[in-house]
């Protein structure tokens, strides 16, 4: 299961849609914190209580793009069958890709 979690996390940071995710996180949050309307500079002093209020936000826009990835990427190369033929329950697989998105998104 632990050479699931890290192929898993290898190939999400080894891929596009990886690069594309981290980007538009740190954009959406940037743009909420900097540039809309009531933004940090209005308050007139440093105050992280808007970042740990938008930042789970913009993650629950982000979610599905790291998830869905997870399975579909095994459809689509053909390895979901070699993957379910190892000595791992559906469960442990499910739980291993589970893992590993949780490590991303907290990481």
């Amino acid at each position: 299961m632990r050479a699931l979690i890290v192929k898993e996390v290898r190939g999400f940071l080894g891929s596009l849609i990886g690069h594309i995710v981290i980007v538009v996180f740190l954009l959406l949050t940037g743009l909420f914190l900097w540039v809309f309307p009531d933004n940090l500079l209005d308050l007139g002093y440093a105050d992280l209580a808007p970042l740990f209020f938008i930042a789970p936000w913009v993650f629950l826009f982000l979610l599905p793009a790291v998830t869905m990835r997870s399975f579909s990427e095994e459809r689509r190369t053909g390895t979901i069958e070699l993957l379910l033929t190892k000595p791992l329950t559906e469960g442990q697989v499910v739980l291993a890709k589970y893992v590993a998105a949780v490590l991303l998104l907290v990481v």
